[in-house]
């Protein structure tokens, strides 16, 4: 389907731009209609370089979204007239856009599910899956309910993972900016001074001045030099699977950090597991699809290995136990939850148990930052302190 993008007036007068999918210029032009807009101009651009995306779709949209299409199927509320109704209610944006072409797709004959699937970097597979489940099984208002608490809890951890993220930021971007300071326009200043004392410097002396010579000669490639490398190795994990594996495994190993990760990898994926197992996904299916959102290569890999044991005929606790990768807990709670009937309960106890794991170590973390930065920022005035007194003292000490 032709991919356009145009220029439209609102009933208000005002200037509109946005994109949308048509099969030709008057059913794009109709379709700005319904939205009250009149068409000024337009052109057709590449599909493949312009698509929609997450950008513009946050997630306070599709929690928004998901909530309110629940309570209006809910109350009866025919889906396609719901639908219409939010898209009205949008201001101009990408989410408008997308809501635009799945009206006009299921208008066009496709199920609900169908049109959502067109647009993967917003409704991803479990949203699209689940979706498919309650259009089928007749109970899409519980499931969508089910998908907007799921939403919630996800980007209720986020919001505490960015917790122990911005605050080592901060303050590592003064300590780097103070450090730039003092080696590019503090240091170079008593260097002749310290030098003009004559005798044999110290170590420490040595070294901040070469440091500082360093800074000023060639601070383009100590600022530059990381950025590079970030970029080159980026590509190379895209182009080499392998390299990317060895990554992958390296993140859940990190320091204080690689066990915080673990932690919300598996929280996300018995979450979302539940939540699929509950609306009747057979588990290959649900361990194939959340393998894929693990968003790490060494998890997806033992994810992939678990559903072929299973798939061999071992139990689901038995094909985990197997990968020998995944915590006591999960195995002993899915064997829980296969003895009991309730595997649905077990894998919900092993979310919350993760995700207040979570929490616990970010309330740990996060007063851990601050002295951590403190003492790191003394050392290094320390050091340039010393250094610069250092050879003072020893021309007063041979007086």
């Amino acid at each position: 389907m032709p991919y356009y993008a145009y220029k439209a007036v609102d009933e208000k007068g005002l200037v509109r731009k946005g994109r949308l999918h048509a099969h030709n210029a008057f059913e794009m032009e109709r379709r700005l209609e319904t939205m009250e807009q009149d068409l000024i101009h337009f052109k057709e651009i590449d599909p493949n370089k312009f698509s929609f995306s997450r950008k513009g779709v946050s997630r306070k949209d599709m929690i928004n979204f998901t909530f309110q299409m629940e309570q209006l199927t809910r109350s009866g509320v025919p889906l396609l007239e719901g639908l219409k109704d939010l898209r009205d209610a949008l201001e101009i944006s990408s989410f408008k856009d997308i809501l635009t072409n799945v009206v006009e797709a299921i208008e066009g004959g496709k199920k609900f599910s169908e049109a959502l699937a067109e647009y993967p970097l917003v409704f991803d597979n479990i949203f699209v899956a689940l979706v498919a489940i309650g259009e089928d099984s007749g109970e899409l208002p519980r499931v969508l309910k089910d998908l907007a608490e799921s939403l919630k809890w996800m980007d209720e951890l986020i919001s505490h993972t960015k917790k122990i993220m911005v605050y080592p930021m901060i303050v590592g971007s003064v300590v780097l900016g103070v450090v730039t300071f003092l080696m590019i326009y503090l240091v170079p200043q008593l260097v002749p001074f310290i030098k003009d004392m004559g005798g044999e410097l110290p170590l420490q002396t040595k070294l901040l001045i070469w440091t500082s010579e360093a800074f000023v000669e060639y601070w383009y490639y100590i600022f530059g030099a990381p950025i590079v490398f970030l970029i080159v190795l980026k590509f190379l994990v895209r182009s080499s699977p392998s390299l990317q594996l060895k990554i992958d495994a390296l993140k859940l190993k990190i320091p204080l950090f690689g066990a915080v990760l673990f932690k919300i990898k598996l929280a996300r994926f018995a979450s979302y597991f539940a939540l699929m197992y509950a609306s009747g996904v057979t588990v290959l299916d649900i361990l194939k699809v959340c393998g894929d959102l693990m968003d790490n290569k060494m998890l997806e890999q033992g994810v992939d290995m678990a559903r072929e044991n299973i798939a061999n005929g071992s139990t689901i606790s038995l094909g985990f136990e197997e990968v020998e990768m995944f915590p006591k807990l999960v195995i002993r709670m899915l064997k829980v939850g296969e003895d009991t009937g309730n595997l649905e309960e077990a894998l919900q106890n092993v979310s919350y148990f993760y995700d207040r794991e979570v929490q616990d170590a970010i309330d740990r973390l996060e007063p851990a930052m601050e002295p951590i930065m403190t003492v790191a920022m003394g050392g290094i005035m320390a050091w340039i302190m010393v250094a610069v007194l250092g050879p003072v003292y020893d021309i007063i000490s041979t007086i």
